[in-house]
């Protein structure tokens, strides 16, 4: 399956990523807190877009046999811990603030996290991971990791993430269009990092459940 084409527009964006954390890094150093094995990202609980999907998952297979068969067995781990979270958001389908808040507070270790702490594709980490340790726009509210230094009531800049991930719908869309022109709402569905490490990319393509609405 060629998407060559997505090459330039994807790095594009994480360019964009890279390039704000270091300013932030550069103008406000005290204020974040990343350094090695430092694993607060990768227990957050987040979704890929396919186009993220269809690159992480090209990365993966790039790795030695040993490696993916850890980041396999952790995979089934996350799945467990995942299915746990999605029985307790049930009981919130008349709060959104409440699932709101209790996805945001969801510990679910990335099977890319080894046993040293260190990401095993960290330099073809999601654009999510990239900008983890600054303030972000998430669904129109400014976020920022617990454990960096900014401080309530001091204006800093903000990355947009919600127009990231406005252009990597598009992509996604373009994508999947490729492939067939009649499924541009399967453009919007999200994919678990265990999911796409679990499933070749042309199987989660082709098994994408219709319906924006359907789960991954």
């Amino acid at each position: 399956m060629d998407f060559s084409y997505l090459f330039e527009p994807y790095d594009t964006l994480i360019s964009q990523a890279d390039e704000a954390f270091n300013r932030m890094t550069r103008d406000f150093p005290e204020c974040i807190q990343c350094e090695p094995h430092c694993s607060d990202c990768c227990h957050a609980v987040f979704g890929l877009f396919l186009v993220e999907a269809a690159f992480l998952r090209h990365d993966f297979d790039q790795l030695e046999a040993a490696e993916k068969e850890a980041a396999l067995h952790r995979s089934l781990e996350a799945d467990r811990e995942a299915h746990l979270l999605e029985r307790t958001l049930k009981e919130f389908e008349d709060d959104p603030e409440m699932r709101t808040y209790t996805m945001a507070r969801a510990r679910i270790r990335c099977p890319l996290l080894n046993d040293q702490d260190e990401c095993m594709l960290y330099s073809y980490r999601p654009i999510t991971c990239r900008v983890y340790g600054i303030p972000t726009m998430v669904q129109g509210t400014p976020r920022v990791c617990g454990k960096s230094g900014f401080k309530k009531g001091i204006e800093y800049p903000i990355f947009n993430l919600d127009g990231v991930q406005r252009e990597l719908f598009r992509l996604s869309n373009e994508l999947v269009v490729r492939l067939d022109e009649n499924a541009s709402e399967k453009a919007s569905l999200l994919f678990s990092v265990s999911k796409v490490l679990q499933t070749p990319l042309e199987t989660l393509i082709r098994e994408i459940p219709e319906g924006p609405d359907a789960k991954t």
